[in-house]
């Protein structure tokens, strides 16, 4: 069963799938980088509000599974 969120006037579950692409696809993040990067992106979550779900990264690009609550815009998180 979902897990719902609840404010004081509405419920909800929203959950967003962001990908995060370097602009020439370099192959760097997944070496030294990919530990900062982690720790870096849940820092950041933490600050905004947002529940960081899942979060992968590849070699060129990483996954993130994030509910953010429908006050905020996906864009401005």
């Amino acid at each position: 069963m979902r897990d719902w969120q609840s404010q004081a006037h509405v419920k909800h579950y929203c959950k967003y799938h962001v990908v995060f692409v370097p602009k020439y696809r370099r192959k760097s993040i997944y070496g030294t980088l990919r530990k900062e990067i982690g720790g870096i992106l849940r820092e950041l979550c933490r600050q905004q509000g947002v529940e960081l779900i899942e979060g992968y990264a590849m070699r060129d690009y990483i996954h993130m599974l994030l509910m953010i609550s429908p006050k905020y815009s996906v864009a401005n998180t």
